[in-house]
């Protein structure tokens, strides 16, 4: 894409994110499109005018917090099933959860208003060092999946091992280090 047309897209969302902030006060700010805290959020202020067919894979709303013992988040998924919803570690201790609803209805049947969103949803999150990915729990109540993952105790953060350095004579010498906990 050249410049000029990215400039010309720039111009429409930014536009499109006016008129729609207009209409949903409670979205985010002009300068939070410019520059979003998750870049894939902008992909949530397209307008409402894009037919269903070529909408893009939908974010879920999500909070994050940090208690002393865990990291606890919450997405909202109203109308889902646990059936419809996988939650996955990938690597770089990504954990990211993804689903679909699928669009309903029974031939012969007109319908004459369909709000309610199908389709595909997925967020994903970098945990940090602290979490022990091992130990996830989840569960789905009322429309919100809420994910539990334990952190680490300190003591197992600071665990010392004894790492054997080879030679080329094929003795070693024994080194101290303390292990540490990316955060």
């Amino acid at each position: 894409m050249g410049i000029k047309n990215l400039t010309r897209a720039f111009i429409f969302l930014m536009a499109a994110t006016i008129h729609v902030n207009g209409l949903m006060p409670y979205t985010r700010s002009l300068w939070d499109m410019v520059i979003p805290e998750d870049s894939f959020r902008i992909l949530e202020h397209t307008p409402l005018a894009v037919p269903k067919a070529t909408q893009p894979i939908a974010l879920a709303r999500a909070d994050w917090k940090e208690t002393p013992r865990f990291h606890v988040i919450a997405i909202d998924i109203p109308g889902m099933k646990k059936e419809d919803v996988k939650i996955e570690v990938e690597e770089n201790r990504v954990l990211r959860i993804s689903g679909e609803r699928k669009e309903e209805g029974v031939e012969g049947e007109k319908w004459h208003r369909a709000e309610r969103t199908n389709g595909k949803f997925w967020r994903q999150f970098r945990m940090p060092g602290n979490a022990d990915l091992d130990h996830i729990k989840a569960h789905l109540e009322d429309g919100v999946l809420n994910i539990t993952v334990p952190k680490f105790a300190e003591e197992a953060k600071r665990q010392s091992k004894v790492i054997d350095i080879g030679s080329s004579a094929g003795s070693g010498e024994n080194v101290e280090t303390t292990s540490r906990a990316v955060q």
